[in-house]
């Protein structure tokens, strides 16, 4: 029997990545699936999932602006907008589920799926609740998480903690470490810093960066530095020539990346903290400071508080970043300590859990 099912959120990869590998593990239990997204128009779903092979449906929509008033005058029409091409979409598709990964495009969707009795469910990547979330929360049937004490933002009953899913190709061990730093052309035996600010990059952290790289090479130690592409040129120009580092402004094989570091500075979204969870690499956090809620750094400091990260602020990265960076390259220990605590918090088979609940309820009921 065909079975129908609805991924509805994004924006952003914390929310996309785990709805792609949702979909997959569904499609693995369950090959006669039919599954279809909807997104926001002219967000990176709409790129991202046809390429995962999945057809997606765009809807008008857009967020509240908290900063600026008046881009919020045509928000309501977008919401009604969006709720009757949501209807379209029920009355041609007829789902069975609705699954939701939050962002703003998830809430049309599942609040309608609501209002109609088709079932929902929703996963809550970060460490803070979702306001789309939190929203559609006690109407949904599960609730799955990707961190503990979740309760003070969803009904405890509904929760169940699962992690984050993650893309399967982060989790294949196909290359040792010295494997892995030939593929960016450095050498084994030498500790290996990654920095990584998300595919956008991230100023704070290049500029940090760049002000101590000639230092840190001296120092006899190597950098993976992922610029983004407004950074390139210049982070090419200051290492013109020099050995020991790769730049580029987007690594497209993170598994290399990952096996071929020692330590990490990232950002922490919730997808960044899974991934560095999954591969127990020492890591310093720089929060993101204007991500919503500021959930970024609730994102870290759940693995500060069990002595599983490091965290520095946007605002201290040109004072301290590097600095840091420096001790814990030269703190072998501690490394070792940070790598063994992240661990803990690996969750790698979330994509299974979350498929095989979906799937079991509504065989159910």
């Amino acid at each position: 029997m065909h079975k129908r099912i609805i991924i509805a959120g994004g924006g952003t990869g914390g929310h996309i990545f785990p709805a792609v590998a949702v979909a997959n593990a569904l499609r693995q239990m369950h090959p006669h699936i039919e599954i279809l997204f909807v997104g926001a128009q002219g967000k990176m779903e709409m790129e991202k999932v046809p390429k995962a092979g999945y057809k997606i449906i765009g809807l008008d929509i857009a967020g509240l602006d908290r900063g600026k008033w008046w881009r919020n005058i045509f928000l309501p029409f977008k919401l009604i907008s969006s709720f009757l091409k949501v209807r379209s979409i029920f009355r041609t598709f007829k789902p069975e589920a609705v699954f939701g990964v939050g962002g703003y495009s998830s809430f049309p969707v599942l609040r309608f799926a609501q209002n109609v009795g088709v079932p929902t469910y929703i996963h809550e990547a970060n460490a803070l609740g979702g306001k789309s979330n939190q929203l559609l929360a006690k109407r949904a049937r599960k609730i799955f998480v990707g961190t503990a004490g979740m309760e003070r933002f969803f009904p405890a009953s509904k929760i169940l903690y699962t992690g984050n899913p993650v893309r399967q190709e982060i989790l294949a061990v196909d290359k040792s470490q010295d494997e892995a730093l030939a593929v960016f052309r450095l050498s084994p035996g030498k500790v290996t810093l990654l920095v990584i600010g998300g595919s956008l990059g991230a100023l704070s952290i290049n500029m940090a960066v760049a002000s101590r790289v000639g230092f840190w090479l001296e120092e006899g130690f190597q950098l993976i530095w992922q610029t983004g592409k407004s950074f390139e040129a210049e982070a090419l120009s200051l290492v013109d020539s020099i050995s020991g580092v790769y730049v580029s402004a987007f690594i497209s094989d993170m598994n290399a990346a990952y096996r071929a570091a020692d330590m990490v500075i990232s950002r922490s979204g919730a997808m960044s903290v899974t991934e560095l969870c999954l591969t127990h690499k020492p890591v310093i956090f720089v929060p993101y400071p204007f991500a919503a809620e500021d959930h970024q750094t609730a994102n870290a400091m759940a693995l500060v508080k069990k002595n599983a990260a490091i965290l520095v602020s946007d605002k201290d990265a040109s004072r301290r970043l590097m600095s840091e960076a420096l001790d814990l390259a030269l703190n072998k220990r501690l490394r070792k300590e940070l790598s063994k605590n992240i661990q803990y918090l690996a969750a790698s088979d979330a994509d299974k859990v979350i498929a095989r609940e979906i799937l079991n309820d509504i065989e159910t009921t």
